[in-house]
């Protein structure tokens, strides 16, 4: 007779089914307590650049870009206008002082000049004739005189005669009395002759030293005029080269333009073109250096010009020793210009990073290496390799520098 089998409930497949969902409990449990449940990405680590936290010294500098220039560059302006007839010299051209590079030619000019010197002689020739005048009337004045002299002293005699001959009545009084209003007569004619040669010598003398200053300023301005002439021919002020002259023979130039210039080469100095977000920090007596064939310059800025255009100013810098060997206008070369003490401070290199954050938070690498975290940090200033650090990390951290516009806003990256 059969017997019937009774089933065991604790058997081998039951107990590994509850132990399964035991686990898989246990596992759903710790995930929701005690997992990570910020936002990850999973990034190549190869395609990131990571830069170490470092403690250092900060140097407050900027790197520029800058051109080397004559030390002096004199303009060549025209003092007088005209066309240019004959040109002497082309750009590039070393010259010595006085050298002539170019002639002008103006017509008008040149008839005043012809004319100043044809009123000269007209001056000259009145002037001799009005002296020469003035000699012949003092020889009549003085004929004049001699005659009116002679004849008081023939009708004094005749008077001083008559005087005693009508006392005793040899002469008649009538007579007497003529020969006295005679007399007064020729003395007083002697007076308004002699009153009038006195008027014609001051006035004569007047009319010299008119015609003395106008023939001297006449003569000034013929003298100045002959310079201006001799200015159409335009000289080398100085010794250098002629960098540059930009008129052709033919062409009409206007007093006081510019038509060339000349570089002083016994010396150099760079001119930097510098951000506008510095022209309240660059000014005269800054340092800068200068790295040229391996050795390192020291420079000074001497001027600065704060006009800004296109966003940069310029300054220009002198160097404070000898000038580098080998160093030609125009060449184009970096300058690293200090702004500033330095000092001590947390470096972080620069990178792509600041575009995207600002500089307010940074990936950081946890010490496993496998992952990086969002970490709020301040940033202060910054030169061309490193900002400074002022709170939110520590010496020897490693922060992902590159950029992070492929990471959204991932508060982790997995690597």
């Amino acid at each position: 007779m059969d017997r019937k089998i009774e089933k065991k409930f604790w058997n081998k497949k039951r107990i590994l089914m509850i132990s399964g969902g035991g686990l898989v409990a246990m596992l759903l449990l710790y995930t929701l307590i005690f997992a990570d449940h910020r936002a990850t990405l999973n990034v190549e680590k190869d395609k990131i650049t990571i830069s170490a936290v470092k403690k250092g010294t900060f140097d407050v500098y900027i790197a520029v870009t800058a051109v080397v220039m004559p030390l002096k560059t004199i303009r060549l302006d025209a003092i007088e206008g005209g066309y240019v007839s004959r040109k002497y010299l082309e750009g590039g051209s070393m010259v010595k002082e006085g050298d002539s590079i170019l002639k002008l030619d103006n017509q008008h000019m040149m008839m005043e000049f012809v004319n100043h010197e044809t009123e000269i002689y007209r001056l000259r020739n009145e002037l001799q004739n009005t002296r020469l005048n003035i000699r012949q009337q003092d020889f009549v004045m003085q004929q004049t005189i001699s005659d009116l002299d002679a004849k008081i002293d023939a009708a004094q005699d005749l008077y001083d005669r008559n005087k005693q001959l009508v006392d005793e009545k040899i002469v008649a009084r009538q007579e007497f009395n003529k020969n006295k209003i005679e007399l007064e007569g020729l003395k007083r004619q002697r007076d308004i002759q002699l009153q009038s040669q006195s008027y014609q010598r001051d006035n004569a003398r007047q009319q010299i030293t008119q015609l003395e200053g106008t023939l001297s300023r006449t003569q000034r301005n013929l003298e100045l005029m002959k310079a201006n002439l001799n200015s159409l021919i335009v000289r080398a002020p100085v010794s250098g080269q002629l960098s540059s002259i930009d008129v052709e023979v033919g062409s009409s130039i206007t007093a006081g333009q510019n038509i060339g210039q000349i570089d002083d080469l016994n010396g150099f100095k760079l001119r930097a073109d510098i951000d506008e977000h510095y022209v309240s920090q660059v000014f005269a007596g800054l340092k800068a250096t200068f790295e040229f064939d391996g050795k390192s310059y020291d420079m000074v800025v001497t001027k600065v010009y704060p006009e800004v255009k296109s966003g940069r100013f310029q300054a220009d810098m002198n160097f404070e020793k000898q000038t580098p060997e080998g160093i030609r206008r125009g060449q184009s070369t970096p300058i690293r210009l200090v702004l500033g003490k330095s000092q001590e401070a947390l470096l972080l290199p620069l990178g792509g990073f600041f575009s995207d954050t600002g500089g307010n938070w940074v990936y950081v690498v946890d010490r496993s290496g496998k992952k990086a975290v969002k970490r709020n940090i301040s940033l202060g200033r910054k030169n061309p390799l490193y900002f400074e650090v002022l709170e939110g990390l520590q010496p020897g951290d490693q922060v992902i520098t590159s950029s992070y516009e492929n990471f959204g806003n991932k508060d982790v990256l997995a690597f």
